[in-house]
């Protein structure tokens, strides 16, 4: 009797954890950084950005800026949780306003490094709270029979509660549309996690190592934006050093 062999789902919990040889041709990334790299990355799209450049550092941010007209970008990022000099704050409730038309370079400690790390994959894409329904039905329909792995961007080199909740999201999301893969314990872990918690989103991330920061400068409209789920129909998806749609509707003004 045969053996039929089904496609992997698996989650990494941190960035640090990544094995650059079982990132390849064969797998399909999603990446998560819920507060805020990768709901910021959404956002920017679903308002009208052309594209969203996720690079290392600063450093290379002015880099890949040099090749582009001024007016035309927007350099966002920030180091270690502050703002780095010289760059917009890389907030979705502040760059939604300015993303029309733009192309965004941004650099971020943890979700920007993580889209980076895992680029050699199959596919990549950036999933959040606020698109990991959008994101969840592509794959559903689009990569059945691929072996998916979830990155959780983590925090400072730490686990981070709001990555995983939001990897068991899109699982959850994603079951609901497709059966066809097999969990491993990491991927049980984050759905059991989101299923025992639905309702708590916003606590969730309030209550996080990064939403406690974010709560001391008084960033709660970023948290509880972030925390909506569902409410972004952008799949962005990384090909040629660049995050940007295909053919997904965005909103104007």
């Amino acid at each position: 009797m045969m053996t039929v062999t089904r496609p992997k789902l698996h989650v990494i919990l941190q960035k640090e954890a990544i094995m650059p040889e079982l990132i390849n041709k064969d797998k399909v990334a999603v990446v998560f950084d819920i507060l805020l790299a990768t709901t910021t990355i959404a956002t920017l799209l679903h308002h009208g950005a052309k594209e969203v450049i996720p690079v290392m550092d600063g450093e290379e941010a002015l880099k890949v800026a040099g090749s582009f007209e001024e007016s035309a970008t927007i350099i966002a990022g920030e180091s270690e949780g502050l703002t780095i000099e010289g760059f917009v704050d890389p907030l979705p409730t502040i760059l939604k306003y300015v993303a029309k038309g733009k192309t965004i370079i941004l650099s971020t400690t943890n979700g920007t490094v993580a889209i980076r790390h895992v680029e050699n994959a199959k596919k990549v894409f950036a999933a959040s709270l606020i698109n990991g329904h959008a994101v969840a039905r592509k794959i559903a329909l689009e990569h059945v029979d691929d072996s998916i792995i979830l990155i959780c961007a983590g925090t400072m080199k730490q686990f981070s509660l709001e990555d995983f909740y939001g990897a068991g999201y899109f699982i959850d999301e994603l079951l609901r549309q497709n059966e066809s893969w097999e969990l491993t314990d990491s991927a049980k872990a984050a759905l059991y996690l989101y299923r025992g918690n639905k309702e708590n989103a916003a606590s969730i991330l309030k209550t996080s190592l990064t939403g406690q920061m974010l709560m001391q400068v008084d960033l709660e409209e970023d948290i509880l934006y972030s925390a909506t789920r569902g409410i972004v129909e952008v799949v962005p998806e990384f090909e040629d050093g660049k995050m940007s749609v295909k053919g997904e509707k965005t909103i104007d003004y």
